[in-house]
């Protein structure tokens, strides 16, 4: 066997590794997200499979796109009112991702998310524009089968576009973070503390919002906590927890989604998850951007101060009159050559006028 088979079995190995870990977590993921449906037992207001697949998109590449389409399948088989609407549904799901995954790519998206230009294109494109493939593809796939009447398509499809831009905002970025988590090894206690501190907060948050009084915006400086203290690591998994709290309050109907019908509670629902998303994501990516800028000032500034020191220690004295001296070397020599040249067109012209007068004589 040489070397080259070797390599290509060893790469197909890896993918048809990581299509089976993608449609397994889709798969696993749409569970947990069907807990909470509110239409036709297949429509929920977050659906944790879209951030599952942009993510794996985005970190593993387009060749992941049919452990997507598996996942999919697998998730809608027992759902779909029959095999063309579950295929189309499957169609649907694949193809949001995958056209988040190329506008984001189009614009030099990074993963990092560490720039301020990286997170608007994640909420803007990824989420909001990407997503409207699945809801539409979905919704008139439900509408056309007769599962959903005409009065309840615009229900149906605001559930189905929030719940896939929440699985976008609040999962693709918890995700991208555990990509390159680390635990700080010289983190003093006391950042331990704080820690611990906004994750028991983070708790009472959500008990608290649970309850009938109308109180999630008890979630706002929380995310604003973690985002200036922790950046995306503290943001995004503080933004999928206040948005969890927030499904969970829509799907009983309680506090601020008490008494409204289902259009209603959506629009409420996507208002609040994506000022929340925007608020931890932006914060975050501002104050990222600002430590970045802050390093590479200092940067600079040691490396002025280095050069200074070196400069008045003398490092540079003997380069400089070296240099100096030798242009006004240059310049002497020249203009001796110049008078040398001179003197003797000078002589030469004597030359020739005494030759001259003996010649008379």
């Amino acid at each position: 066997m040489t070397v080259a088979r070797r390599e290509r079995l060893r790469r197909g190995a890896s993918a048809a590794l990581d299509i089976c870990v993608v449609a397994a977590a889709y798969y696993g993921s749409a569970k947990l997200g069907l807990l909470q449906q509110l239409v036709r037992g297949q429509v929920t207001p977050l659906w944790p499979p879209t951030g599952i697949a942009l993510a794996s998109l985005l970190l593993r590449g387009p060749r992941v796109w049919p452990g997507i389409a598996l996942g999919a399948l697998l998730a809608n088989v027992t759902l779909g009112p029959s095999p063309p609407a579950v295929l189309a549904i499957v169609v649907g799901n694949t193809l949001a991702p995958v056209c988040s995954y190329a506008l984001l790519r189009r614009v030099g998206f990074r993963v990092e998310l560490a720039r301020l230009r990286d997170v608007l294109a994640l909420i803007f494109l990824g989420a909001f524009t990407g997503m409207l493939v699945s809801s539409t593809i979905g919704s008139g796939t439900l509408a056309l089968a007769g599962v959903v009447g005409a009065h309840g398509f615009w229900p149906t499809w605001s559930v189905w576009w929030t719940g896939d831009a929440m699985g976008v905002l609040v999962v693709t970025p918890v995700l991208l973070v555990l990509r390159s988590a680390r635990l700080p090894k010289e983190a003093p206690p006391a950042r331990w503390v704080e820690g611990f501190l906004l994750v028991a907060a983070t708790a009472c948050v959500g008990v608290v919002a649970s309850a009938s009084a109308p109180l999630l915006f008890l979630g706002f400086p929380l995310l604003i906590w973690a985002a200036f203290r922790f950046q995306l690591a503290g943001a995004a998994p503080c933004a999928l927890a206040v948005s969890t709290f927030a499904i969970v309050a829509a799907a009983r109907g309680s506090g601020p989604f008490a008494g409204h019908d289902l259009l209603t509670n959506m629009i409420t629902l996507q208002a609040f998850n994506g000022s929340s998303a925007l608020t931890a994501l932006l914060v975050a990516a501002a104050v990222s951007e600002r430590n970045q800028a802050h390093q590479e000032i200092s940067r600079a500034c040691g490396y002025l101060a280095e050069m200074v020191d070196k400069i008045a220690a003398g490092g540079y004295q003997a380069t400089l009159p070296l240099s100096v001296g030798s242009v006004d070397a240059v310049d002497e020599t020249d203009t001796d050559g110049e008078k040398k040249k001179v003197r003797a067109k000078e002589e030469n012209k004597r030359g020739e006028r005494g030759g001259r007068t003996g010649r008379a004589v």
